[in-house]
């Protein structure tokens, strides 16, 4: 008897060990969020996205960091660091994706899963989720810039790095939509880039007033582009004269739309970007991976579509650009 209870014990003990060893593998799941630059209100949103998918996902250790300041070598010794801490997986928005294509593809190659943002010109990356059709987001907030400047005058574009594929392609969708469709429209300055800084932005904006006084409209792409330029915009005292349009934050642009230096934004929310990164990279760890029209559950994600990438991986797109003016941007409080 005395046995038998000395075995069911021992049984026990074991079940304890095992239930408690299970626990400590289910943390063992690391998932990084890279992200292009640490401090600005774009990816401190995103950071809120890959917080609430920690608390919902109590397993994984899910965290996000990135540089101080915008620096595509920066980025990349940070994913060196993870490659080396072995994590399970890392989710990046990269500031110059092919400066990380090494640094990715030895992340792969060691087991690590990888997913991608705003790069769907990455090679090696599993999965790069989109949260649009990038040439058809820069045509749209072209198209609002069309209409303010009633489809005449002179206009720049700015970019926030030549190295950002998605800006790029904001920025060529809105320029192949100008002169495919409104050939009064004269594009006088292509792709000014600014570095993700606002105070650039403010400075390039200046320059191009002086520049050119006539000027008719800005499309900013980097989320600091419109306020930079409504800065510049307001200083000249020219609302109302020059149509300002670009990706942004509603609270970082409000001020600018509600005194008219801004005349609209456009934006996709960074933090449902951030769940669905790290959505998906989990879905890999388990061997899952998405499927055409699927929906991840997400708001903006609910029917994706899926192509395959320039490498090994696949592109999913959702549906996820907004857009606000002075009279609906307050519906969005961050």
């Amino acid at each position: 008897m005395k046995l038998t209870r000395l075995g069911a014990a021992l049984a026990a003990g074991a079940l304890t060990v095992g239930v408690i060893a299970a626990a400590q593998a289910a943390t063992n799941e690391t998932i990084v969020t890279v992200v292009k630059v640490t401090g600005i209100n774009w990816f401190n949103r995103m950071d809120d996205g890959v917080k609430q998918f920690a608390k919902d996902n109590p397993g994984v250790n899910a965290y996000q960091t990135g540089p101080g300041r915008a620096d595509a070598a920066q980025q990349l010794k940070i994913i060196e660091d993870l490659i080396a801490k072995k994590v399970t997986a890392i989710a990046v928005v990269p500031y110059d994706p092919p400066t990380l294509e090494p640094a990715l593809k030895k992340a792969m190659d060691r087991g690590i899963k990888v997913v991608t943002h705003e790069a769907d010109n990455a090679k090696n990356t599993m999965v790069d989720i989109e949260a649009f059709d990038n040439t058809a987001y820069g045509a749209g907030l072209n198209e609002r810039l069309a209409s303010c400047m009633h489809d005449d005058g002179k206009w720049v574009a700015l970019v926030g790095s030549l190295g950002s594929r998605s800006q790029v392609q904001w920025a060529d969708g809105g320029i192949g939509n100008a002169k495919a469709k409104y050939p009064k429209m004269d594009l006088v300055e292509p792709k000014l880039e600014t570095n993700n800084d606002g105070e650039r932005a403010y400075e390039v904006a200046k320059e191009v007033l002086r520049k050119h006084p006539d000027l008719k409209g800005f499309q900013g792409s980097s989320s600091l582009d419109v306020i930079g330029i409504g800065r510049a915009v307001e200083e000249a005292g020219m609302q109302g004269k020059i149509c300002v349009y670009g990706t942004g934050l509603p609270t970082e642009a409000g001020k600018f739309l509600e005194s008219g230096a801004i005349n609209g934004i456009a934006f996709w929310d960074p933090k449902l970007a951030g769940i669905a990164m790290n959505k998906v990279a989990q879905m890999l760890i388990d061997g899952k991976t998405v499927e055409n029209g699927a929906d991840l559950g997400i708001p903006g994600y609910t029917k994706v579509t899926v192509a395959k990438g320039p490498g090994k991986g696949i592109i999913v797109r959702g549906q996820g650009w907004v857009n606000v003016d002075k009279s609906n941007y307050k519906q969005y409080p961050f």
